[in-house]
């Protein structure tokens, strides 16, 4: 690992592939002290519970590769927002069982999306998802801290605007609003039509006054295949997409975020490590040279 790794604050989405005690050897490998994983099938409603060697071994290579930073990404089923009652409450079950897993796993933060108000009330939908957050806080104490992914904003979907974020925290309980912040992905917010390209520091001066940048605790280094304001969520290699590679020469640069965790969540191709670290390399890259 290279002096400049060991300080930085990137990493990457790296598979749990076998065991969540072989991501941080994975993390190690495209340099990383950085990492997310996913602690369970993101695309499955079953919720395995962490056993006490699992949660050691984790533990154990975390501490044995230099991981700084941890955490997870919850599951893509998980829809807080739900107006389906039933949906909802599985919804805010699994939530639960992720909040648990990370608190088994000492990870620093749990990213989630505030799903979709299938009932065209975005309001409704706010209000239900932070009521999902803040029963699933007051049943599961842990360090982990929940951050709300600012999302491509397409159809009913919830939290794909600064104001919808800001209003689901402000509706958390004060006593919780200490374990909640927001995860700002690049790739979400350009198709959401937040212009990091002809107006960077706009967008930032505006996230701070609705978010502030103080509840800022992760960012998703992600290019995107469409266009500003597309409503469409795929990504692309740093400097390959529509944003090309000027937002993120900023964002690298930025002292602001300097000390923020930044995650890749970039297509990684035939050969993930190859691909990650190719990425990393870039993004350190704008950094040295200003």
């Amino acid at each position: 690992m290279t002096p400049q790794a060991q300080k930085d604050e990137l990493g990457a989405h790296v598979s749990a592939e076998g065991g969540v005690q072989h991501a941080p050897g994975r993390a190690k490998a495209i340099d990383a002290v950085v990492l997310q994983l996913f602690t369970k099938q993101p695309s499955r409603w079953a919720d395995p519970r962490v056993d006490a060697e699992s949660a050691a071994s984790f533990s154990k290579e975390r501490k044995r590769h230099g991981i700084v930073v941890a955490g997870a990404h919850d599951s893509y089923l998980i829809n807080l927002s739900s107006p389906d009652r039933r949906l909802w409450r599985m919804s805010q079950r699994s939530f639960a069982s992720e909040l648990e897993r990370c608190a088994a796993l000492g990870l620093d933060f749990l990213v989630t999306h505030p799903g979709n108000a299938t009932d065209g009330d975005i309001d409704a939908g706010i209000a239900r998802n932070a009521d999902g957050i803040s029963e699933c806080l007051e049943a599961v104490e842990g360090p982990a801290r929940v951050l709300l992914e600012l999302t491509a904003g397409a159809g009913t979907s919830v939290g794909g605007s600064f104001e919808n974020l800001r209003a689901i925290l402000d509706a958390i309980p004060q006593e919780q609003r200490g374990r909640v912040g927001v995860c700002f992905d690049t790739c979400h917010a350009y198709s959401a039509g937040y212009d990091l390209v002809d107006d960077y520091d706009g967008v930032w001066t505006r996230f701070d006054s609705v978010i502030g940048l103080d509840l800022l605790g992760l960012i998703h280094l992600n290019d995107s295949k469409h266009p500003l304001g597309s409503h469409k969520d795929r990504h692309e290699t740093i400097g390959e997409g529509t944003l090309g590679a000027e937002p993120f020469r900023r964002l690298m640069t930025d002292d602001r975020l300097r000390n923020v965790p930044k995650v890749l969540e970039t297509p990684k191709g035939d050969d993930p490590v190859a691909a990650d670290t190719a990425n990393l390399e870039l993004l350190r890259g704008f950094r040295a040279s200003g």
